[in-house]
């Protein structure tokens, strides 16, 4: 379904890196060029680019990039701890600034920049792969086909725009709809940022998948009704004992689907798992701006691009950005390796097989 060819979400042209501005989308699709350190730490900080895997990714070329003008082992130090502070919450920031380290701590310096790019190349290539491999693994827990509408829900961006191509949630959905079965997605607008709205819908309308856009508070009502088959969500990062951290909302719709005996799977590259972690207790979640709550992007009756605000004048806001739903609401983890049982022994023995 996909190929080199095909739009993904981070592009190597002309010897540099080129991103999506995701801020702007659906209304618009910008492509922007990276070319020093500081623009990688906006985008990342600026959810310009977002998604645990592609945040990682994004990370290692900026790696890469700071090499180039300081390869020192102090510039290494000060350019991975920059990039890191990005963003807190995604374990993938901080697994592919150690992919990169440890592939050049011991080059010497004239050496490091260009290794440093030639690992942010491969754990490019190797997301593509490790998220075809997640697709088909869950291909094997959808519903089986009946001759009428898979139905499966969603949260958030987990597709192409939060990966380099194919997502992790949405893999199993393009895999589905490649093999002709009748798929249709329900997407919740995940407020508030949108990003199930102005990202995910973007995405499989795309890609011909049909898909229903939905508010968040009316997805517990969809279950009550039968009308969820499933929910398949991604996950920012998943705690040794099976916790997952995602996108503010998830939980919900993990309870709900608890309530109404739907399968609840979660998506994700074993590079999201933070073996370090023992619970999603220990996960910092990231409080983020009151504007991202209270203001919205759209388009006027005039067509142009205009942002509103609402809420009264100096309103008090919390804006976190994940939740933690327990091991316990989880039906599996579906991985490049499989799926297995949310569960501090299950996980372990993944991490003794694949690590």
């Amino acid at each position: 379904m996909f190929t080199d060819d095909d739009l993904s979400s981070l592009r190597w042209a002309d010897g540099r890196v080129e991103i999506i501005d995701q801020t702007l989308l659906p209304h618009e699709l910008r492509w922007l060029t990276l070319t020093e350190l500081p623009d990688f730490c906006h985008a990342i900080a600026a959810m310009q680019v977002r998604g645990a895997p592609l945040i990682g990714i994004t990370a290692a070329y900026g790696l890469a990039r700071a090499l180039v003008d300081d390869a020192s082992d102090d510039g290494l130090r000060q350019a991975s701890d920059t990039l890191a502070a990005t963003r807190p919450t995604a374990v993938n920031l901080r697994w592919a600034l150690e992919q990169v380290a440890a592939a050049v701590s011991n080059l010497p310096q004239g050496a490091r920049a260009d290794e440093a790019l030639a690992c942010a190349h491969r754990l490019r290539a190797e997301d593509i792969a490790v998220c075809g491999s997640i697709g088909e693994t869950g291909l094997q827990f959808l519903p089986e086909d009946t001759g009428g509408t898979l139905n499966i829900m969603t949260h958030c961006n987990a597709g192409w725009l939060a990966t380099i191509q194919w997502g992790t949630a949405l893999a199993p959905i393009y895999k589905a709809h490649a093999q002709g079965r009748n798929v249709h997605v329900w997407v919740s607008e995940t407020r508030p940022r949108n990003q199930g709205m102005n990202l995910t819908a973007w995405e499989l309308q795309r890609a011909g998948v049909p898909c229903t856009i939905v508010a968040d508070n009316s997805c517990g009502l969809l279950m009550q009704r039968g009308q969820v088959d499933c929910v398949i969500v991604g996950s920012d990062r998943t705690a040794a004992n099976g916790d997952v951290c995602n996108k503010v909302g998830t939980y919900l719709k993990a309870l709900a689907a608890s309530a109404h005996a739907v399968p609840f799977y979660v998506a994700l590259p074993v590079s999201t798992i933070d073996w370090q972690c023992p619970s999603g207790a220990e996960i910092p979640i990231e409080e983020r701006g009151a504007e991202e709550l209270l203001s919205f992007l759209g388009r006027d009756s005039d067509g142009s691009l205009r942002t509103v605000t609402g809420g009264p004048e100096q309103a008090i806001v919390a804006n976190p950005a994940f939740d933690i739903t327990p091991a316990s609401l989880v039906t599996r983890l579906l991985t490049e390796h499989g799926a297995v049982a949310a569960s501090a022994e299950a996980l372990a023995e993944l991490h003794n097989r694949v690590i």
